[in-house]
């Protein structure tokens, strides 16, 4: 756990699910990746753009869904969190019937990272 005091990152937010940490950097980052694809257009009645469409496409059969979810998701990305330069995103079947995992790989002043996020 990392103590409010000794943050030293310029980005850093409350680590989600982790009572009293943050995440700071390269995990802030993969936080905010996760929310923005988490959260449905709409949702945050103050920023009604924020989020994505990605859920829309859940239902339908992965050979349509997964296409649309991958275009869906990089413009999300690259409207809400501008520190990360995306390389590529990867869909995928979830474990379970109607379920998807998108592999978000993106970059950072050249050091690349893989965030998973899924739906």
């Amino acid at each position: 756990m990392t103590p409010l005091t000794s943050i030293t990152d310029q980005d850093w937010q409350p680590a989600l699910g982790r009572f009293g940490d943050v995440v700071t950097d390269a995990e802030d980052i993969g936080q905010c990746i996760r929310i923005i694809l988490g959260t449905p257009k709409g949702a945050d009645p103050l920023r009604p753009e924020f989020g994505s469409n990605v859920w829309r496409y859940l239902d339908q059969p992965l050979t349509t869904a997964l296409p649309h979810m991958v275009r869906e998701a990089w413009g999300a990305i690259e409207a809400w969190e501008p520190r990360a330069q995306l390389v590529r995103i990867t869909p995928s079947a979830g474990e379970q019937p109607g379920h998807a995992v998108l592999t978000v790989v993106w970059r950072r002043a050249g050091v690349q990272s893989v965030t998973e996020v899924a739906l």
